[in-house]
């Protein structure tokens, strides 16, 4: 039981990086296209983690 609250919590955390990258990339696209290109690579990198973490989740459910 206690793994799907630390599921649950990793889950929240991915989604909230993720956000917070995709912001921040798109407030500096037009200020310093540096720090928005990595700021929009490294929340490509965060989506593929949770995109992997929801399809082991799935597999886990069934």
């Amino acid at each position: 039981m206690h793994y799907k609250v630390q599921l649950s919590n990793f889950k929240k955390q991915l989604q909230k990086r993720y956000k917070n990258l995709v912001e921040k990339s798109n407030s500096y696209r037009h200020i310093n296209e540096a720090v928005s290109d990595l700021a929009a690579f490294k929340a490509m990198k965060v989506l593929e983690k949770l995109n992997r973490f929801r399809y082991l989740n799935r597999e886990v459910a069934v």
